[in-house]
């Protein structure tokens, strides 16, 4: 299959019941030291939203939810299967009275129904969502690397324990995370696209940090599309590392400073959807009920995928994969569970 790439000679060093421990050693792992790095608790979170509501992510615009209809009060009501929290978490700050410098984060399990699936991509989608209460002069750039320092920090002790958990296991992070935006990777790279952008500096640096996602470039289009209510296109970005097993650059998360009033309404204006403003989150964060915050989500099977170095993300989450896929991989020792 044209999307799937098949490492030469692979063939993982963990059997399934290996795997589902080590699984479970790496989720837990994480989320704890995560949840102390940021000064996060956990809180439980919705799979479905009112269709009226806003909360729904609408991704990059396109994507359409899986959705279905219920009796509520007399009435039928429209249900979303969520995306991602982006814009829940920030009402659900709202709602914990969570004060500045403290978060929240949950385990975040939706359906993409629209995406196509190949090593990295699945229609279920897990990861950790997260939002922090911030005060609004760390809405900076400043702020924003500090996090990413934070999270990845994270990701190298995770690292550690493994390497010290599993005797010929094999260390992949560099020390350091890169930053670098949109624009300039654009300026080193005029003539690749996007995607060939990230995976020339990913493979160059190892980790990188790509921010300022969402705004047009000087080639007339973002670098990728970005939701415009959720993050502030200035002062956002994705984690990315490099995945020497797929040959490829691998997104770990997407994060960013969250929206405020003037940023909400500017964006929705550059992206000729301004009849959002009529939805109750929309209202509620203009009129001031939501606080400053930052938030992102963390794929769990992407990290485990990459921590334990498998070929596939169906190694290491179970979902439905095409027939074709299931078949390809069985015969390159690839186990997709």
């Amino acid at each position: 299959m044209s999307n799937l790439i098949i490492p030469k000679d692979y063939k993982s060093s963990l059997d399934l019941i290996k795997t589902q421990k080590a699984i479970k050693l790496i989720k837990d792992f994480f989320q704890i030291n995560l949840s102390k790095k940021l000064n996060l608790i956990r809180v439980s979170a919705p799979l479905f939203v009112d269709k009226q509501s806003g909360f729904n992510d609408n991704l990059s615009g396109t994507e359409v939810p899986v959705s279905f209809k219920v009796s509520q009060d007399g009435e039928e009501v429209d249900l979303e299967i969520i995306h991602s929290l982006a814009k829940w978490k920030r009402n659900a700050l709202s709602s914990y009275n969570i004060e500045v410098g403290q978060g929240l984060y949950t385990d975040m399990n939706a359906i993409r129904s629209c995406e196509n699936c190949d090593n990295t991509h699945s229609y279920y989608v897990d990861q950790w969502d997260w939002e922090k209460a911030i005060s609004p002069n760390e809405r900076s750039e400043e702020y924003l690397e500090k996090v990413v320092r934070d999270i990845y920090d994270v990701l190298l002790d995770t690292e550690n324990m493994l390497f010290e958990t599993y005797d010929d296991y094999n260390k992949i992070l560099p020390k350091e995370i890169t930053f670098i935006t949109t624009f300039e990777l654009e300026e080193m790279y005029p003539n690749s696209s996007f995607e060939e952008r990230e995976k020339l500096f990913a493979k160059e640096k190892g980790a990188i940090f790509i921010s300022k996602i969402g705004r047009n470039l000087k080639c007339g289009k973002p670098h990728s599309m970005r939701a415009p209510d959720y993050d502030d296109w200035d002062l956002n970005g994705d984690i990315i590392v490099w995945n020497p097993i797929l040959d490829d650059a691998l997104e770990l998360s997407s994060m960013g400073i969250r929206v405020d009033s003037e940023a909400l309404k500017k964006q929705l204006e550059e992206s000729k959807t301004t009849n959002r403003l009529n939805y109750e989150f929309h209202k509620n964060l203009v009129n001031g009920k939501y606080p400053e915050c930052i938030g992102g989500g963390i794929g769990q099977s992407r990290l485990c995928m990459f921590f334990l170095q498998k070929a596939h993300i169906g190694e290491v989450q179970a979902s439905t994969w095409p027939k074709s896929m299931i078949e390809e991989c069985k015969e390159n020792g690839i186990n997709l569970l």
